[in-house]
């Protein structure tokens, strides 16, 4: 699929619906339909108002680094341990959450929803994501995928869960027995929350975790050749070889440019608060943004007979995070699912998008959940691998209930199942 694409002029690109089946639900709302009840303006980007949130963005972020300059020079700040950490800390959080935004900007340069131009969207990207260590065109291409086969069991790229018996040998346990495992204790569960949260995002661009070796390009490589800045391994295409080494020369060149800032600024302590806290706090909210939103008990995954394009694009979940998620991270967060049925509508306009097609989109939209640790707890608990349930397949309308356990392959979904945490991964799974 696509095969001859170089990761330039994307903007041409088909919705994935011309790519894969595109199917329908509730009987018959298809891509079409919901395509149709959106306000045409809403698929064309608006090059002012795109503008206008970069713009913002960057004076958002120039007023973080000159509050933490004006503070710093303060007698309060030379005389005050305590008020110097508590304001480089305060920094770093703001910061991380104004660099959100801006990633969040490049994310969408990078499925051509920031302007018409394909040379304006991939430049600003790239400068974007670039800056913030992400290697645009690497993971532009991957996560394009990931649009296109959300919530596959065996084709999607991101948090794909195990079934039953690789669960089980995961765990080192017997399939039958998995009824009986228990819960992590509460201690463990927050280590393991906090290791994801802490470097999840970078050990994904280097390994690619939580993917199956079957979504990959080229399948049977070594598990260390799945990494977004490797232009010729497993993960891209040989005619993406030159956009994926661009890729790696943006990163490189912002290692550059920190090495020269670092010896501006006098002190790998004064780089570690003015880059590496708001960069490491983009990282947790990045993963913590994407994982909530694709894992819940009541969200299903699909196999390759179930699986269309509007049930995996559906099989999400919007979730409320206050002004932080609808004005500094762009709607992001409160209009997922929109996002994935529609990648080309803007940020700004996805409310009205949702507006229009929630509605229609029955049992398959999965209602407003909230974005709290106490979220990521649920997800770690009850989300640890995913099996075949007949009455969770009835309750959502994929299946009958009449009392026939012999259902047609394409009605039926996998449920998130409990369990304990395996061992952390430290590569993609083969």
């Amino acid at each position: 699929m696509e095969e001859k694409k170089t990761g330039f002029q994307t903007q041409a690109e088909p919705h994935p619906s011309e790519l894969v089946e595109g199917g329908s639900i509730n009987q018959d709302v298809s891509i079409k339909v919901l395509r149709d009840a959106i306000p045409s303006y809403c698929f064309r980007p608006s090059l002012l108002w795109s503008m206008f949130y970069l713009i913002r963005d960057l004076v958002y972020s120039a007023i973080c680094l000159g509050g933490l300059y004006y503070l710093t020079q303060t007698e309060l700040m030379r005389h005050s341990s305590l008020a110097y950490y508590i304001t480089v800390n305060l920094y770093g959080f703001c910061q991380g959450v104004v660099w959100t935004g801006l990633w969040i900007i490049a994310h969408d340069c990078g499925h051509s929803a920031f302007s018409t131009s394909g040379v304006l969207n991939d430049t600003v990207g790239f400068i974007l994501h670039s800056g913030l260590l992400a290697p645009y065109f690497s993971w532009k291409s991957t996560h394009r995928r990931h649009h296109i086969y959300a919530n596959h069991i065996e084709k999607d790229l991101n948090y794909v869960p195990p079934s039953r018996h690789e669960y089980a040998a995961k765990i080192g346990a017997a399939v039958e027995m998995l009824d009986e495992v228990g819960q992590d204790a509460p201690l463990v569960l927050f280590l393991r929350i906090i290791l994801q949260q802490a470097i999840g995002w970078n050990w994904y661009i280097l390994t690619n975790i939580t993917c199956p070796p079957s979504s990959v390009v080229k399948q049977g490589m070594s598990a260390w050749r799945h990494s977004h800045f490797d232009p010729w391994g497993a993960l891209f295409r040989e005619s993406e070889v030159f956009s994926i080494i661009l890729s790696d020369v943006g990163c490189l060149a912002t290692f550059v440019a920190l090495y020269h800032l670092y010896q501006y600024l006098g002190s790998f302590e004064a780089l570690f608060w003015v880059y590496v806290v708001p960069w490491c706090w983009v990282n947790h909210w990045i993963v913590m943004i994407t994982y909530l939103h694709h894992t819940h008990p009541s969200l299903p995954k699909y196999t390759a007979e179930s699986w269309t394009f509007i049930r995996g694009a559906t099989a999400t979940m919007d979730r409320d995070f206050g002004i932080i998620g609808t004005h500094f991270m762009h709607h992001i967060s409160s209009d997922h699912v929109t996002h994935h049925l529609f990648s080309r509508i803007p940020h700004y306009y996805t409310p009205i998008a949702s507006k229009a097609i929630v509605p229609l989109l029955g049992k398959h939209y999965h209602g407003r959940g909230q974005f709290r640790y106490h979220n990521l707890e649920i997800a770690f608990r009850d989300c640890q691998w995913v099996e075949g349930n007949l009455e969770k397949d009835v309750k959502f309308g994929l299946r009958k209930g009449d009392g026939d356990t012999k259902a047609n392959a394409r009605d039926e979904a996998l449920w998130y199942r409990a369990g304990v945490s395996p061992a952390p991964e430290y590569k993609m799974r083969g």
